[in-house]
């Protein structure tokens, strides 16, 4: 399906909807850029908008002087290999109009920061096809086949059209399968979510579109408790560590990622 709307990038509109249109004059039907009241047309199917790369995956000053550091610049993926890999996936991830991607059925496997981390804060902006499905881990190691075994994961869903939608405790947000996310914050596929991990003496805290929605202390009773009536029950290392890495999920469906950082604490 055709998506009618651009990103504008300086003063060129680039037609990326299928028409490989590309103009200056913001009267070209196919490339034109849709008023503030006009409904959008991207049904969440065509994820092939380019991100403005002036005002997308990079710092200012002050992040910087804060301790941000960028984990993808739009164009490298430098800070990421394949789990239990040593390189970066031939297939499946790759960088598209300046977005980290996963294709639709493309394989490739889960992808890991090269970096192991402890406290921290990590930050990024996803989007997903519809019915679409990836997660962020965190505190992940390469001791089990698959990062959920050792990482808990900030579920990435199309809530709408995906099953574990139907279930707070999978949906878009969640400490999965574990804590629930409420309902009506993440947006709909093919628009972007804002989403921010914050991990410090053993509490996390998961941010989705600048709301908390979750937070809970992963050494604590609660915890124990939750997971003790869950799948990961016989998953010895699920959650032990306090110091790991980074992944997004290969779920075989298309998700996109932009803005991605992270910060020691």
């Amino acid at each position: 399906m055709q998506m009618r709307i651009v990103w504008v990038c300086a003063a060129l509109v680039v037609a990326v909807g299928g028409g490989g249109c590309v103009s200056t004059s913001t009267e070209c039907e196919t490339c034109r850029i849709p008023s503030a009241d006009e409904p959008a047309t991207n049904t969440g199917n065509d994820l092939s908008q380019a991100v403005d790369a002036p005002s997308h995956n990079t710092l200012t000053e002050a992040e910087r002087a804060a301790g941000w550091r960028l984990l993808f610049d739009g164009t490298s993926t430098d800070a990421w290999r394949g789990y239990r890999a040593e390189t970066f996936p031939e297939q499946g991830w790759r960088v598209a109009n300046g977005m980290l991607e996963h294709t639709a059925g493309g394989g490739g496997g889960d992808i890991i920061t090269k970096d192991a981390f402890d406290d921290f804060e990590f930050r990024t902006e996803w989007r997903v096809a519809e019915g679409g499905n990836s997660g962020i881990m965190y505190l992940v190691d390469e001791e089990g086949r698959a990062s959920w075994q050792s990482g808990p994961e900030m579920q990435v869903l199309d809530d709408a059209k995906h099953a574990d939608g139907k279930n707070p405790l999978t949906s878009a947000g969640a400490l999965y399968a574990l804590v629930a996310a409420p309902r009506g914050i993440v947006k709909p596929a093919g628009e972007w979510n804002s989403a921010r991990i914050r991990f410090e003496d053993g509490v996390v805290e998961h941010w989705l579109n600048g709301e908390r929605i979750v937070r809970i202390d992963l050494d604590g009773e609660e915890f124990a408790q939750l997971v003790a009536k869950s799948k990961f029950a016989s998953m010895p290392r699920f959650a032990k560590n306090r110091r790991g890495h980074i992944a997004l999920q290969d779920h075989g469906d298309l998700v996109q990622y932009r803005n991605i950082a992270i910060r020691e604490l």
